[in-house]
């Protein structure tokens, strides 16, 4: 039996259901006058930067507003490197959410070249520590602890983690500065990531903020059961065009940095079409203005309090709307092999404007978009 629901226009839409979980789901759209709403089930966050102290408390409620969960990313200063030191991270991210929240921190360890299987180990037990960020040593932000030789001193480690199924989480990019920027992702893909899977094909991979159709091609040569991607509103949205559009603009500049615009263009036609190898990450990335804006620029889009939008706008205009829930309700759940949020939230057709910045104790923080006026408006109720 076709599953479907009809918005204001009373066109029939398709709904996208899900034969791993054995049941088909609705996806709620309702007129509200001549504004279309669409309810959802409360998605999660699989790539999030909270930072810490007066940064983490400035930040952590706007993702806590409307995602259920989120994996934590573990590059501070000093990195997270150990079971204990992540538990007290969590610990640090619950005393700054607001008061009845239920945004549940999910962590992971920063892999390096002296972790050892008996921390894997640790990690699961925990039951807090979900997965193992790899970081290529100088690939980006805080990443100088990162991993060297992958091959000749992590082996056990991710033999480890094979075990206990926990995934890997892969900043996809080689640092050898001899390779073009615009071509890490692929070099990395073809000289680290693809042997590496050869050598343990049963370990779960997440191949994070993909950015090229190479990523592409390559997540879906996979096993879709152990290799998946995360995607950011960025990298669906800007080309590299933006970064240089009307002069230099340090608010678009992230890493992976963006690519050209056929790039992008695959990206969104892998991402709506509705398979279940991508999901939801944010990769939202806060700094202060002016690390920012400076003669050396910290990389990192801060787009926590406009992602949801940013999501719909791209699936709107895909014509695709009826994948959007699996996208960033269902897809990375169940690749993690947790349970699915409960809750709703609410999309409203429903035009907002940006903030242009958010003031903190230590300066302020421009989001992706700033003073832009935006078309869907997420809520609770």
């Amino acid at each position: 039996m076709q599953v479907g629901c009809y918005v204001a226009t009373r066109a029939w839409i398709p709904l996208q259901t899900s034969p791993d979980k054995g049941s088909r789901r609705r996806l709620v759209v309702r007129s509200a006058g001549s504004r279309m709403e669409l309810s959802l089930t409360r998605p999660d966050d699989w790539h999030l930067h909270l930072r810490e102290g007066d940064l983490l408390r400035a930040v952590v409620s706007h993702s806590a507003r409307h995602f259920g969960r989120a994996i934590v990313m573990p590059n501070l200063k000093p990195p997270i490197t150990t079971t204990a030191a992540a538990v007290a991270y969590r610990q640090s991210i619950l005393k700054a959410l607001p008061p009845d929240s239920g945004f549940d921190p999910l962590m992971t360890l920063y892999l390096t070249d002296n972790t050892s299987p008996e921390e894997i180990k640790l990690a699961r037990k925990s039951g807090v520590v979900f997965a193992v960020k790899l970081y290529p040593a100088g690939a980006t932000t805080n990443s100088q602890d990162g991993v060297t030789d992958i091959f000749g001193k992590c082996l056990p480690v991710l033999e480890e983690m094979a075990k206990h199924n926990m995934p890997l989480l892969v900043h996809g990019e080689v640092t050898d500065p001899n390779i073009d920027i615009f071509d890490r992702e692929r070099v990395f893909i073809e000289t680290i990531l693809s042997p590496l899977l050869i050598k343990l094909p049963h370990l779960k991979v997440v191949m994070e903020h993909i950015t090229t159709m190479d990523a592409v091609k390559f997540i879906e040569s996979c096993n879709e059961d152990s290799v998946a991607a995360t995607v950011t509103p960025q990298h669906l949205l800007l080309n590299r065009n933006s970064l240089f559009q009307g002069g230099l603009q340090p608010h678009n500049y992230c890493l992976p940095v963006l690519k050209r615009e056929i790039h992008r263009q695959a990206i969104v036609s892998a991402v709506t079409r509705g398979s279940n190898r991508y999901f939801l990450g944010t990769d939202s990335a806060p700094h202060e203005r002016q690390k920012k804006e400076c003669p050396c620029g910290c990389a990192g889009i801060y787009n926590a309090p406009v992602a949801l939008s940013l999501y719909a706008k791209v699936f709107e205009q895909a014509g695709a709307l009826d994948k959007l829930e699996a996208f960033m309700s269902f897809n990375g759940p169940d690749f993690y092999g947790l349970p699915r949020n409960t809750s709703k939230i609410k999309l409203r057709k429903s035009p907002w404007k940006v903030p242009d910045s958010y003031p903190y104790t230590s300066g302020e923080i421009v989001p992706m978009f700033a003073g832009e006026t935006l078309e869907w408006f997420p809520s609770d109720n």
